[in-house]
């Protein structure tokens, strides 16, 4: 593993990204000179061409030598994103300079190895459960530095630099990089099969969980959900080689044997009071997002402050300024009564807890989804799934898959969901029509449906201005 004293100058391919931008955030904090390349122009560029970086729009193998001329300084490093890939120009001109090229995960690894490493994975809700644990020890006064899949509300950024000795990341599992980090403590969230196009079989998601945990330092910390059922079921693999290295386990969950339980959960507004036990003791937080799921990510935040050396009762009260990530249950806007919502869950499982959290918000309202399938490979292995989780809403409109980085797949549609298939027009006029006061409409998906928040809210105030009734 480098650390930034190694590094030298470093070049990025993808710096707009948000993993490589937050690692490029880190890298200036810490004084090392940056340069980079995006694909095309984004708002995230001018905050490092603002720190004076040299920043290339479009990829060429032209550009590294640019950039040095520029800058008067050889580039010693390059940090790539996943897509920049053998064929890029610039990737192949790094190559036949001998540059070493590190995966955005390896360029964090460094960044985090003069720190005390806390890396959160999980199939589901690492970015939430990151960006809570940064918030609680912000918010507690050891002022991490974090690196996040999202930018946290409030703070408006993905990552940051801190004063403490606390570094949190989220440990990205989709390609494998987890294994990069080397972290003091490691939270696993939950263990399903996803990422199939990467890993081929469901035993081999769950191998490189148990991997993972290998990774954590000697004397370290495991915390880990006991609500679900592969997080248990890798606990059980890996807890007596991790005892044996003096890692301590701290479970977490509603789970009668949890060591840190949630007793009591009770909605509030669009938030929730959650009461954790931990031993003897007591402690509410009231949290600003609804459903179990958000529970338990709080949960998994609180446990760190218990090993950070928090009390019960500062780690719930800090968790409770968490005010969100961008697109998880991300406020959109209201119109007429109408609430608009946006969430990444892109599979099975994640779907159903956001509706299951929409329909908690929405309370007597209704609950109106337009979902995106995201890659051939996920939605034609989990096609029943999907329709299965979507029938929680009172309106579904299903999109076309949203292929990423994948070619089709014969046969494989959005149709294998069983629910009607609309155009992004279509789409929006089906959820918006029926849609009354204290009704919710989300968009669900980890493509650019994302984009139709704008078109719903639009379509709401035209409804409104013309007086024309829902459905």
């Amino acid at each position: 593993m480098k650390r930034l004293s190694e590094l030298g100058r470093v070049h990025f391919l993808g710096l707009g990204g948000v993993g490589v931008s937050a690692v490029a955030r880190l890298l200036q904090a810490a004084g090392v000179p940056i340069s980079g390349t995006d694909a095309k122009e984004l708002p995230v560029l001018d905050e490092f061409r603002a720190a004076g970086a040299p920043i290339r729009i479009g990829y060429s193998a032209e550009n590294i030598a640019s950039v040095e001329a520029e800058s008067g300084e050889k580039v010693a490093t390059v940090i790539a994103s996943s897509i920049a890939k053998p064929g890029n120009p610039e990737y192949d001109d790094a190559v036949s300079r001998g540059l070493p090229i590190l995966h955005r995960s390896e360029g964090l690894a460094a960044c985090m190895a003069e720190a005390r490493g806390i890396a959160v994975a999980g199939t589901h809700g690492k970015t939430t459960t990151s960006s809570m644990t940064a918030v609680m020890l912000r918010e507690a006064g050891l002022d991490p530095s974090f690196a996040i899949g999202a930018n946290i509300a409030g703070l408006n950024v993905n990552a940051a630099a801190g004063t403490g000795e606390w570094f949190v990341a989220e440990a990205d599992e989709s390609d494998g990089s987890l294994l990069n980090y080397a972290p003091e403590v490691a939270i696993v969230t939950n263990v399903e099969p996803d990422h199939l196009d990467h890993y081929g079989t469901a035993e081999a998601v769950e191998q490189v969980f148990v991997d993972f945990t290998e990774r954590i330092l000697d004397g370290g910390c495991l915390i880990v959900c006991l609500d679900d059922a592969g997080a248990a079921k890798l606990l059980g693999a890996v807890q007596e080689p991790l005892t044996a290295r003096g890692v301590r386990v701290l479970t977490y969950g509603t789970h009668a044997e949890a060591q840190l339980r949630i007793t009591d959960r009770a909605g509030v507004g669009l938030g929730q009071e959650v009461t954790f036990s931990h031993g003897s003791e007591q402690a509410a937080a009231q949290l600003l997002v609804p459903g179990v799921h958000n529970a338990l990510n709080a949960a998994a935040a609180v446990a760190v402050g218990l090993y950070a050396g928090l009390s019960l009762e500062s780690a719930s009260r800090s968790v409770g300024a968490f005010r969100g990530s961008s697109r998880r249950f991300d406020l959109k806007g209201q119109v007429a009564g109408v609430t608009v919502y946006d969430d990444y869950a892109h599979h099975p499982t994640e779907v159903a807890a956001v509706l299951a959290a929409a329909q908690s918000a929405a309370g007597n309202g209704k609950v109106h989804a337009i979902f995106q399938p995201h890659l051939f490979s996920r939605t034609q292995a989990f096609a029943a799934e999907f329709g299965d989780a979507l029938r929680a809403a009172d309106t579904v409109a299903v999109l076309e898959i949203f292929p990423a980085r994948e070619e089709p797949i014969e046969g494989v549609t959005a149709q294998l969901l069983g629910h009607t298939v609309y155009s992004r027009e279509e789409a929006v006029a089906a959820v918006v029509a029926p849609a009354r006061a204290g009704d919710l409409i989300l968009t669900l998906g980890a493509g650019d449906v994302t984009e139709l928040g704008p078109s719903i809210l639009e379509a709401l105030s035209s409804r409104e201005k013309t007086g024309e009734p829902a459905a």
